[in-house]
């Protein structure tokens, strides 16, 4: 458990009439309080040892039933943390029960969370939370690993040490999924500012929903807030199930693992895998991550680098628009574009010979591409059309269809790139980027999200290729489409596209 340094007080040895658990542990000051119980500085007498205990506290008028479960979750509490065995989960030492009451003696982190830091420096640097990223992901992949959903990770059970690094606290609500007798039917336990919208919806808690909570604690840690807490609780849970926000001070890998992660729809957000990956990309930096001196001395992030001003608005401004739920999961696999940041040095052309079996090449839309029109009514994720990708051919909305009837193609994926949020209306247009770049990052984006579970049916009777704008078509719109059609010529009579149900 945790003790903030500026306050550490000492455990007087031997002093009468001060309480001593086992013959062994002497409870000092109190040094936390939550719902579940009370956390005591304590010395080990037998190894000389500080450790913080939990003695479980509930209030008066508990009924017996409810009393004896929480009770139990407690002890399964020790249970869960005793058998995680990562450096970034709070080691538990040993489980007491005496005199009527349960104590868990752990770990003593004497280090602020990363709720302290940020209310009082701001806005972390990116390099920064990409390392603390690292160590938490390796803390819940540990616990999932063991059958354990955590269930409230949120920025104040993450502690930082001096030596910078982070331990994930609190099992108390955490879930064994071998131990289904504990969950409480009807209610939702964990904090709703960082709880997924599946568990709003009534799911069970999984490493999904941990994995969702991350990216929230992370975007609180790039942008300085939470990016769905509101006045109550009734509208944080509302803009946890229906606002997409939007990254101001990220770019590159950690804004991919971030909106990759905050996808609403559990089966599209990255696995832990492609978090790992996305990651390493991210802590490609000079030495010196996250260490209590580089937080404590952390300027707030520099804002000269980004496409458009950072907005002083905070909780409760309208999502951004052009972010697709079903985008963010798999280009952020990719690491290479996010919320309109292009990534120059991420990607070369893919070679032929490493082409998947299933993708053609790609083709332009626009002035001197190869489709010289592409268009189409409302927003062009999973739409269906008649025509064929062909040079000189315009596909434009007239030729969309319904996708439970015959049709030629359907555009399963597309994104725009760098465009900022609506109150920016006057930012200038960007530079048309390299078109081998381009190609090769929409490619890769194109094969993500192909290869995904986004995609259901038969994929093997299908093909699939890139669409990228000429100069001219990236000037009108700057968005990266993937197509997919059949193999062998014939049409489709059905959407690719799984559904969500």
């Amino acid at each position: 458990m945790t003790q903030d340094p500026t306050q550490q007080r000492t455990v007087p040895a031997n002093v009468p009439g001060s309480r001593v658990l086992a013959n062994r542990y002497e409870l000092g000051s109190e040094i936390g309080r939550g719902g579940m119980g009370i956390v005591w500085l304590a010395e080990d007498r037998m190894i000389g040892r500080r450790v913080a205990i939990k003695e479980l506290h509930l209030p008066a008028g508990v009924p017996d039933d409810e009393r004896k479960i929480l009770e139990e979750r407690v002890l399964r509490e020790a249970r869960t943390a005793g058998r995680l065995n990562d450096p970034g989960v709070v080691t538990v030492y040993d489980v007491l029960q005496e005199s009527g009451s349960t104590y868990i003696v752990m770990e003593l982190i004497q280090a602020p969370t990363l709720t302290a830091i940020v209310r009082e420096r701001g806005a972390l640097p990116q390099d920064a939370v990409a390392r603390l990223a690292e160590q938490l992901l390796s803390a819940l992949e540990a616990a999932h690993a063991a059958g354990v959903v955590h269930r409230d990770v949120k920025p104040s059970n993450i502690m930082v040490l001096p030596n910078g690094r982070v331990k994930l606290t609190d099992f108390g609500i955490a879930q064994s999924t071998d131990d289904p007798r504990l969950t409480t039917s009807g209610i939702l336990v964990g904090s709703p500012t960082y709880m997924a919208p599946e568990r709003i919806k009534g799911a069970e808690a999984d490493a999904g929903s941990d994995l969702w909570a991350l990216a929230a604690v992370l975007f609180y840690a790039v942008e300085g807030y939470s990016p769905f807490e509101r006045s109550s609780t009734a509208a944080t849970m509302h803009a946890i199930v229906n606002e997409v926000p939007y990254l101001t001070r990220c770019q590159g890998p950690l804004a991919s693992v971030i909106m990759g992660l905050l996808n609403s729809t559990p089966q599209a957000r990255l696995s832990a895998d492609q978090v790992r990956g996305l990651l390493a990309q991210a802590t490609r930096t000079p030495p010196g991550g996250l260490t209590a001196t580089t937080v404590a001395s952390a300027p707030p992030m520099p804002t000269s680098w980004l496409p458009y001003p950072a907005s002083p608005a905070r909780p409760g401004r309208s999502p951004l628009r052009t972010v697709s739920v079903v985008v963010a999961a798999v280009v952020a696999a990719a690491g290479l574009f996010l919320g309109g940041f292009f990534v120059h040095d991420a990607v070369q052309p893919e070679p032929e010979s490493d082409r998947p079996a299933n993708m053609d090449t790609a083709i332009t839309y626009g002035k001197g591409g190869t489709l010289p029109e592409l268009t189409w009514n409302g927003y062009p994720e999973g739409q269906c059309f008649n025509g064929r990708l062909t040079k000189g051919q315009r596909i434009t909305a007239s030729a969309q269809v319904e996708c439970a009837e015959p049709h030629d193609l359907q555009f399963f994926h597309t994104e725009t790139q760098l465009r900022a949020p609506e109150e920016y209306e006057e930012f200038p247009s960007p530079e048309y980027p390299d078109p081998a770049e381009l190609t090769a990052y929409t490619e890769r984006l194109c094969t993500l999200v192909f290869e995904s579970n986004w995609l259901a049916g038969d994929k093997g009777e299908v093909r699939y290729r890139a669409v990228i704008p000429t100069a001219d078509g990236w000037d009108d719109d700057r968005s990266v489409t993937c197509v997919l059609y059949r193999a062998d010529g014939e049409q489709l009579t059905e959407s690719y596209i799984a559904s969500s149900e």
